[in-house]
């Protein structure tokens, strides 16, 4: 046995399976359980492996790893691990997994911010990720996160624990605002809510239909059930002149532009991500 022939047995079967990107896949899961890379895989592939224990163990565990994502389980749940704005973050099936697209919103952030200390809320966070990138990238030292879930806050102070130290942000258990102090006031709310319609859930991918949490994807009818929340409930927590920010479907622009200006909301922007999709909406309370 070599780790070519793994390698290539790996991909038969993510490819029977139809997942897209088998190669990448089986690779990704190569290195993963060998504790290897591209040029050490490159110099050793065809060597023939050792049969000791821990080897067969590695073996074992990559077949088993193989038939997970046969069975469309998300990479990033296998691995419990996915890179955001070059952390690692800890993932589970109890949050979404961090999404390149979302760090167009956290760098904006950084941006706008840069050189100040602004008083953060991270509204449906998750893992953490938006939060504790602002926090560790940003030095912005209070930042609090709220989610709806038990289980998606074990996570994100797993994250923040290992990312920041333990305490470095302020973890709520929330509806949205509901349990928030009603005299604290931020200088930026920021969210990635759920937004996708919920008739359109079903059209989604096995990996995020099937093993993402429900309830960090579905944005009701029209998927703007979170926005209208976040913009008639957030003025009373902004201070004069905060800032609201918020990722969005590539073609919610204009509906969540409207929400906002109609809520009294100034100075409206439109960012586009990497691949020049509308991406992030924010604005300025007048």
């Amino acid at each position: 046995m070599t780790l070519d022939l793994l390698l290539t047995e790996g991909v038969k079967v993510l490819t029977e399976a139809g997942i897209e990107e088998a190669t990448l896949d089986a690779r990704y899961l190569l290195f993963e359980v060998f504790h290897t890379d591209m040029t050490h895989f490159l110099l050793d592939r065809g060597r023939v492996i050792s049969e000791d224990d821990q080897v067969l163990d590695q073996v074992k565990q990559y077949r088993l790893m193989i038939e997970k994502r046969s069975q469309r389980i998300p990479l990033q749940h296998i691995t419990g691990s996915r890179e955001f704005m070059g952390l690692e973050f800890y993932v589970n099936e109890h949050v979404l997994i961090p999404r390149q697209d979302t760090e167009t919103l956290v760098e904006l952030i950084l941006k706008d911010y840069k050189g100040r200390k602004p008083v953060i809320l991270d509204m449906c966070t998750g893992s953490g990720c938006i939060a504790i990138s602002l926090s560790k990238i940003g030095g912005f030292d209070d930042v609090a996160a709220v989610d709806l879930s038990k289980e998606a806050l074990k996570v994100a102070k797993r994250n923040a624990d290992v990312l920041l130290g333990p305490g470095r942000i302020t973890l709520i258990e929330s509806d949205l605002f509901q349990a928030i102090e009603p005299k604290s006031r931020f200088d930026i709310i920021v969210s990635n809510p759920p937004y996708i319609p919920t008739e359109i859930i079903k059209e989604l991918q096995p990996e995020v239909r099937n093993f993402e949490p429900m309830l960090a994807l579905d944005g009701r009818e029209d998927g703007l059930f979170f926005y209208r929340q976040l913009v008639s409930e957030g003025r009373r927590f902004l201070n004069p002149g905060g800032s609201i920010y918020f990722e969005i479907g590539y073609d919610q622009a204009e509906s969540v532009s409207a929400l906002l200006e109609d809520a009294g909301f100034a100075e409206i922007r439109v960012v586009k991500d990497a691949a020049g999709l509308d991406r992030v909406v924010c604005a300025v309370m007048k």
